[in-house]
């Protein structure tokens, strides 16, 4: 090997470097996550991702904390999820699946922000400027302030920026972007981390707001190091089963704002479109005078969003019954199926149970717990819950029924869907006694609310 070269262990969780290869990582503590790279000697692998704007120190007190102008992108659902719009000068990676729509949704943006006369600039390192084209034609016109480039290699890209100047950039994806000063193979640790902090010069040093796809793993995580979270602005999440038409757009790392908002976007065959109301859109095609169905409320950040919660409960054939959870925390439907056999005295362990969160959406708020309670027991008692009743609460071990957070908003959604009533813990109905025109029944056990259904007054 030359004398220029040497080899470097990398973790590729946490992008620890080391000179032997370790089977645990010292520092994330993972197994078996180092890899072989064989890199320039008088590359810096520890080099800052972007140099600092000030060397001079500052006192807290000079700083001006002016509200910074972000930039709206005319698509509401990401506009809630970045906080109020782009930041100029921001960096922000999203993953997602492979066809789960990350590059048509990239492209609307690029189209809204052409649209509104700002110069942007679209980097594809995977398709061809064919295949581009293609997909906008779906999508609609786009004006001349657009300009498409089709490229791996960074020197290129940054020397194209440097003379463009556009006010936004997507790069798609960043694990084929190459620095020719990494001897290493594209997508490699030490490629995408010595590619992201290019770019992530190029943003704060020019203020463009630049895109980057990345590629997941199979257990859903950004392909890479993960250092590449950390060095980013901000990282999406684009979530969803590509063979359904809903997708998700969740924020798990936002240093603008909030990472508890979602989007919630319809596959259409113009491309994305906004579901503005998603609780109509998980309602749709409930079933009535079903038993084991019930709608509880979640709360994704400030959004209350209605979902229909499925359980079926039957005889097991075999020996062990067998459980099944669908959107729900597998564990959690377990813990609250043990509730229900100590505290309310119903038989459950000669049964399959299968509990299902109708949309294919996912939810681990534990607000829900009542909702997946009450429908167990509806299907195990063959008992139809009405179908203008709404539930929420959390159930804890001892059989009670605690408070949640924003009760208000969620018993205010379902009224303005038109539910008649709403089942909620007796510890909200104080943050709730100035809602007029809705039913609101509390109950402080689980015993109470198996009662309630069984009157039939839900």
């Amino acid at each position: 090997m030359a004398k220029d070269k040497k080899t470097v262990y990398f973790c590729q969780n946490c992008g620890y470097e080391s000179g032997k290869w370790m089977g645990q990582c010292p520092a994330c503590r993972q197994w078996n996550t180092f890899v072989e790279e064989i890199v320039s000697a008088k590359q810096s692998l520890t080099k800052g991702p972007a140099r600092a704007l000030s060397a001079a120190p500052v006192k807290l007190s000079e700083i001006n904390l002016e509200a910074e102008k972000r930039i709206l992108t005319g698509i509401g659902e990401l506009d809630r999820v970045l906080g109020g719009g782009i930041v100029p000068g921001s960096l922000t990676l999203v993953g997602g699946d492979p066809g789960i729509g990350k590059s048509t949704l990239l492209l609307q943006v690029m189209k809204c922000l052409s649209d509104g006369g700002m110069e942007v600039l679209y980097i594809s390192g995977e398709e061809s400027l064919r295949q581009i084209k293609m997909r906008a034609v779906r999508i609609g016109e786009f004006t001349e302030h657009l300009k498409l480039m089709c490229e791996t290699n960074l020197d290129l890209i940054r020397e194209t920026i440097e003379k463009e100047k556009p006010r936004a950039v997507v790069i798609d994806s960043i694990q084929t972007m190459y620095n020719e000063e990494v001897s290493s193979s594209p997508g490699s640790v030490s490629q995408v981390r010595e590619s992201t902090g290019v770019l992530l010069k190029l943003a704060k040093g020019l203020g463009i707001s630049i895109f980057i796809v990345g590629h997941v793993t199979k257990d859903g995580s950004v392909a890479g190091p993960r250092v590449l979270e950390h060095m980013v602005d901000t990282v999406l999440y684009f979530e969803g089963d590509r063979h359904a038409s809903y997708r998700i757009l969740r924020a798990v790392k936002n240093r603008f704002g909030s990472t508890n908002e979602i989007g919630v976007f319809e596959m259409q065959q113009e491309g994305l479109k906004e579901v503005k109301n998603p609780s109509e859109f998980m309602l749709e095609g409930r079933p009535e005078g079903a038993s084991g169905s019930v709608v509880a409320c979640s709360m994704e950040g400030s959004r209350p969003i209605m979902i229909e919660i499925q359980a079926l409960v039957c005889r097991s054939s075999f020996g062990i019954p067998r459980r099944t959870a669908n959107g729900a925390d597998f564990n959690r439907v377990n813990l609250l199926m043990a509730v229900l056999e100590k505290r309310a005295r119903m038989n459950l362990s000669s049964s399959d149970a299968y509990v299902n969160i109708a949309g294919g959406i996912r939810m681990t708020e534990p607000a829900v717990d009542l909702g997946i309670l009450l429908a167990v027991a509806s299907s195990q008692k063959d008992i139809v819950i009405d179908e203008k009743t709404v539930v929420f609460g959390e159930v804890g071990l001892s059989g009670e029924v605690r408070s949640v957070s924003m009760a208000e908003q969620r018993v205010q959604e379902a009224k303005k869907l038109g539910f008649q009533r709403v089942i909620l813990p007796a510890g909200c109905m104080r943050s709730v006694s100035k809602i007029t025109g809705i039913e609101r029944i509390p109950v402080a056990t689980v015993r109470d609310a198996i009662h309630l259904i069984e009157k039939g007054r839900s």
